[in-house]
């Protein structure tokens, strides 16, 4: 049950992160992939800055903003 939900995040955050970005998100898979790289930087990211929270939409926020901070990453690379 745990990676399900996992995969729901994934999705979720993925796809506000496609939104946010460039007005689109990138397929289940393509949404799925970004949320979970995204989460993963965003975690870090406020592990570090201190802030915490709990419960799904903290969740989701943190890892769309990880999302969008990736697709911008990838953005630069491929302007380069």
């Amino acid at each position: 049950m745990e990676f399900l939900y996992f995969l729901l995040i994934g999705a979720i955050s993925g796809w506000l992160a496609g939104l946010f970005f460039k007005g689109g998100g990138f397929g289940l898979i393509g949404n799925i992939a970004v949320g979970i790289v995204g989460a993963l930087i965003g975690g870090w990211l406020a592990q570090q800055l201190g802030v915490g929270g709990g419960g799904l939409i903290w969740h989701i926020i943190v890892a769309a903003i990880g999302g969008w901070i990736l697709l911008l990453l990838i953005s630069f690379v491929k302007r380069a």
